[in-house]
């Protein structure tokens, strides 16, 4: 058996002992506490950290750069303005030549046109839309969205009725251009819409409202509509003048076709 030492703690002095622990305890934890909230200050920077979700962010960006590209395209659209107007003071050409200028470029789309025209609105379905039809499934959510090709069908079946130019929201429509919708937004020519979608066409009304009755591709997008609620709206304006199209005509991905 071992000695028992000279200070063995006795039953007055273990409380004192506590008491020291805890002060130190509770001192720790108040520093650590101030050195998180220290470093959330400085991370942040006066930004909220808090929400975690990086969509308005992402949908500013989208918004910031659409405008952007809005202003540099009437920003082109007046520079080449201004080298048409020089070009034809400088050009010696003579008033046949011109005229043949000015043909070619309604037909390219880069001059304006106007006449008689056809509007066709697309929209979406309201997002608790249910089957309006006895016997048809309930919706997914790709039912309740307008899609790349119901867009293409319209524009497609315009250009089919002689349609003599084509616009699609506030742009106009040359034989380069590409409709092409992510989610259900639509990217046009380097601009980003939302629904509703409206796309205008100058031509003979009745040829054109007869095209639309006869695509295969619209008869099944009405049968959405009205299974569903998707939007479908057709009227006629008695003249519009469709800008030219204002933008690059340049290809830059295309290549020649050559032989086997």
């Amino acid at each position: 058996m071992t000695e028992r030492g000279d200070t063995a703690p006795t039953p007055s002095s273990r409380p004192a002992h506590r008491t020291v622990a805890l002060r130190v305890l509770s001192a720790g934890v108040f520093a650590l506490a101030g050195l998180i909230f220290w470093m959330s200050f400085d991370t942040a920077k006066g930004v909220d950290i808090r929400s975690d979700d990086p969509l308005p962010k992402l949908s500013d960006n989208v918004r910031k750069k659409n405008s952007r590209n809005e202003r540099l395209e009437q920003q082109l659209a007046a520079i080449r303005g201004d080298v048409d107007q020089l070009t034809r003071r400088g050009s010696g050409l003579g008033p046949a030549e011109r005229r043949r200028i000015d043909a070619l470029g309604r037909a390219a789309g880069t001059a304006p046109i106007s006449g008689p025209a056809l509007n066709v609105t697309l929209n979406d379905a309201p997002p608790n839309a249910t089957a309006l039809v006895p016997g048809v499934p309930e919706p997914q959510p790709n039912d309740l969205l307008i899609h790349q090709q119901d867009i293409q069908a319209v524009v497609n079946a315009l250009w089919q009725g002689g349609a003599r130019g084509i616009r699609v929201m506030d742009q106009r429509l040359i034989s380069t251009s590409a409709v092409r919708c992510v989610g259900n937004t639509l990217i046009l020519q380097g601009r980003v819409y939302s629904p509703p979608y409206r796309i205008t066409a100058v031509g003979d009304q009745g040829a054109l409202r007869q095209a639309l009755d006869r695509s295969p591709a619209i008869r099944n997008y009405l049968q959405y509509v009205e299974a569903y609620g998707l939007g479908w709206k057709v009227d006629a304006d008695r003249k519009v003048t469709l800008p030219g199209y204002s933008g690059s005509v340049d290809l830059h991905h295309a290549k020649p076709v050559t032989g086997p």
